[in-house]
Parts: structure tokens; C-alpha cells; sequence
């Protein structure tokens, strides 16, 4: 792997920065996530969440009506895996 390219100032925590970015988060979902952290303190920010439910267990319509709230395109041809990595990826 290269050499990891700096974030820029206005990331707050460079470590959990890159920690998401190599987990597969985008770029905008890993500097909001690491500014609340170093804001909050990591356990704080951590012990939120969860509550929304696996998409797993969710059915192909519910999957359609989530990607079409946030605006995913083409999710009418999508089945579900496509719509579950399509949500997770947004």
C-alpha cells in the first residue's frame, strides 16, 4: 500500500480517520465520524447507533423505499444484495 495522503486540517482525528477509510467508508462518512469522535470522545460516539436494524433482515421493497429516501439511482433494477451494498456504501 502507498503512502496515505494526508486528510487535511480538517480532520480532527487522523488515526480513526484512516481506520474508516480502510474499513471501506467514504470519504465524507469517515471525517464525520472522526470529528465527532475527537469532539465527543471515541466511547461516546461509539455507543450511538445501532438502532436502525440489519439490512439483511429487511425485504426488497423496505430495501427500495430506504435507497429511493436518500436518492440511490437505479435501485428499481437492483435485488437485493445490490440494494444492501448500495445502502451501506451511500
Amino acid at each position: 500500500m502507498g503512502k496515505k495522503k494526508d486528510p487535511g486540517p480538517s480532520v480532527k482525528d487522523k488515526e480513526m480517520y484512516e481506520s474508516l477509510r480502510e474499513d471501506g467508508a467514504s470519504k465524507g462518512k469517515a471525517a464525520r465520524i472522526a470529528n465527532a469522535a475527537a469532539a465527543q470522545g471515541r466511547s461516546k460516539v461509539g455507543s450511538r447507533g445501532g438502532s436502525a436494524g440489519d439490512y439483511d433482515d429487511r425485504t426488497v421493497k423496505e430495501l427500495r423505499e430506504r435507497a429511493a429516501e436518500i436518492g440511490i439511482e437505479g435501485r428499481s433494477s437492483m435485488n437485493k444484495q445490490d440494494l444492501i451494498d448500495a445502502l451501506r456504501n451511500h
